[in-house]
């Protein structure tokens, strides 16, 4: 005997609802012009982001920024990480001209701290 073949299920018309229609895109989209970043500041952040980008700088920016007095000495800088002075000073200076850090001279040593607005400038440009 065999067995009976399921029959296959009824088709049925799908029912479509009318969606109103919305005069004109800005009531439920924002323009890709609103979000875009201007080439001033892409050219600021892009170079930013390339001092981030090599961990020796990377490393050196993050221990300013988690000073306990908001700065550093360089020669506290140097005992930090595994380069000699003038590598640890070459690498601040390029934080300080990708507008990264700031600098200040006092006596034969110099000081660095976090610039913040930079900082919240790249973090703007992330969130979009």
């Amino acid at each position: 005997m065999s067995p009976k073949a399921a029959a296959p299920p009824a088709l049925t018309t799908p029912s479509f609802e009318v969606l109103p229609v919305i005069d004109g895109l800005a009531a439920c989209c924002t323009s890709l012009l609103d979000c875009c970043v201007s080439e001033e500041a892409a050219t600021l952040a892009a170079r930013a982001f390339k001092a981030l980008s090599d961990p020796a700088r990377l490393r050196l920016f993050a221990t300013v920024a988690a000073s306990q007095t908001g700065e550093a000495c360089v020669c506290d800088l140097v005992d930090t990480i595994d380069l000699t002075q003038p590598t640890v000073s070459h690498h601040l200076k390029v934080l300080v001209d990708a507008g990264l850090l700031q600098r200040e001279r006092r006596g034969s040593w110099a000081y660095f701290r976090v610039r913040n607005d930079a900082v919240r400038d790249l973090a703007a440009i992330l969130s979009g």
